[in-house]
């Protein structure tokens, strides 16, 4: 019988309790520096994720918002070349309110459910004929718009399902007003009006709506019937001077850690704006930790903003008829009342601010 000799034996004695210690110690650094690294690559990734639908969502919005304050000035040259000097004004908005996605028009406002964010109305004729149109005039949900109707695009911000503010489109269907979503994560939606006072198609002042509001409320009407009254208004009213509209969207996205960004103001119309009339005019300039709530969670957020002429109202293709020679409006009193902001307003909306 072979017998194998002690140092056979005391190579197969395996590991002692130190060695088996320093191993296993080894292997947990090791897999907790890999499982560390898959965390912070996935929450990079996510972030990314999310700061890409937040851009995506804001250019989405402005370029939707440009379209309806376009559509706003379109004219049927064909059916109606002159547009009627009695009919309501195409533009029209409330400032610090929100509304209820069936209500009939703006005419019904409620309080304001992101920061003093603002509505804005527009309305045009539509084109082609009965029901569906010619194409050329849709909404803001993109439905086709006919001669035989008036084509509404409200723009508003209110609260989803989940409690989450969005922006949001107001429509006038067949039956029924309906709206749809078309940007989430708002933390402030904003509007002003470039006042054309001297007729020559350039704004000389930008005023909120309350402001031109308040404008038309100090118009002198002359006597008569409440619905001459209405009629005079229709015509001189000051949203009909109004030659550009300037939006700013405020739109918040992935979460930051903490210590990051806690100090930043938003301006959402510059600076200049937001010193002067940040005041007076709440939601055109935001602190982050009012923005944070309770939680005070800070988040990356950015500035959306476009300003948008409305093209000048062509005088219709010449006749064989001689016209008549127009009218003069009857004189206004000067706006003395009201802020100027066009020092301010003109100021670029601020670039990304990176936290």
């Amino acid at each position: 019988m072979m017998r194998r000799s002690p140092g056979c034996w005391r190579r197969q004695l395996g590991l002692t309790i130190v060695e088996l210690m320093i191993a296993m110690a080894l292997g947990l650094a090791v897999l907790l520096g890999a499982g560390s690294l898959l965390i912070s690559s996935t929450r990079a990734h996510a972030a990314l994720v999310e700061a890409g639908e937040m851009d995506d969502s804001g250019r989405y919005a402005v370029n939707a918002l440009a379209r309806a304050v376009r559509m706003a000035a379109h004219v049927d040259w064909e059916h109606a070349p002159v547009p009627d000097p009695e009919a309501p004004a195409r533009i029209a908005g409330h400032d610090a309110a929100s509304l209820s996605p069936t209500a009939e028009g703006i005419e019904a406002p409620l309080p304001d459910v992101a920061n003093g964010s603002d509505v804005l109305a527009l309305r045009f004729p539509g084109s082609g004929e009965a029901p569906d149109g010619d194409g050329a005039t849709l909404d803001c949900a993109g439905f086709p718009v006919s001669r035989e109707e008036e084509g509404w695009s409200i723009f508003y911000v209110a609260r989803n399902a989940q409690d989450q503010a969005e922006l949001r489109c107001k429509y006038k269907g067949a039956a029924n007003w309906s709206s749809d979503a078309v940007a989430a994560g708002v933390d402030s939606f904003q509007v002003l009006y470039g006042l054309d006072t001297d007729d020559d198609g350039a704004p000389n002042r930008y005023l909120n709506a309350r402001e031109l509001t308040a404008l038309d409320a100090g118009l002198l009407l002359a006597a008569g019937t409440p619905g001459e009254r209405a009629a005079e208004l229709r015509r001189r009213t000051y949203w009909k001077r109004v030659a550009t509209i300037r939006v700013a969207l405020l739109l918040h996205g992935p979460r930051l850690d903490e210590g990051l960004g806690g100090g930043i103001v938003h301006a959402l119309f510059g600076p200049d704006h937001g010193a002067a009339f940040g005041g007076i005019d709440h939601g055109t300039l935001l602190a982050e930790p009012e923005l944070g709530g309770r939680s005070g969670e800070v988040r990356m957020r950015k500035v959306y903003g476009v300003t948008v002429a409305l093209p000048a109202l062509l005088p219709p293709p010449a006749s064989s008829a001689t016209p008549e020679p127009p009218t003069e409006p009857p004189a206004e009193p000067p706006p003395e009342s009201v802020p100027d902001r066009d020092a301010s307003a003109r100021q670029p909306n601020p670039s990304t601010q990176r936290r």
